[in-house]
């Protein structure tokens, strides 16, 4: 009787690991740091920098909404990625595609609404000193 509830549980763990692999990580995407270079040019006066990441979105995965501390560049390197700053309408965007993000304004959409993994490259150009590249949106 042991050894038939032990395979018996074993299979129920199995099935459990199988299933989850089936469903697409909700958690926060991946951003990884390509470079960061100083530049030349100044924002607002001060000394800058320009930060590459890279980030990646599962199916379904989203990110909260934050602020940049200046200007984004973006790329849609593969899949599909839901865009939106401000008030304006979310737009899909596909491999190839380009965006742009004016400094401070609320990125509040930021979402893979495909079936496939989502990789955008961004590129921030942000002061010198600026500790982080992205800062949440405080909840209401």
């Amino acid at each position: 009787m042991k050894r038939k509830f032990s395979s018996l549980v074993a299979l129920v763990v199995c099935g459990l690991a199988f299933a989850a692999q089936d469903q697409p990580d909700k958690g926060k995407p991946k951003v990884t740091t390509l470079s960061e270079k100083d530049i030349t040019e100044k924002l607002d006066g001060k000394k800058a920098k320009a930060t590459t990441v890279e980030v990646t979105l599962e199916p379904g995965q989203a990110s909260t909404p934050h602020r940049h501390p200046g200007p984004v560049f973006g790329y849609v390197i593969e899949g599909e990625y839901e865009w939106a700053i401000d008030d304006q309408a979310a737009k899909t965007l596909k491999a190839g595609d380009t965006f742009y993000e004016p400094t401070g304004c609320l990125h509040r959409v930021s979402k893979n609404p495909g079936n496939t993994k989502t990789r955008v490259l961004a590129v921030v150009l942000h002061p010198h000193d600026t500790k982080k590249i992205s800062t949440p949106e405080p909840r209401k």
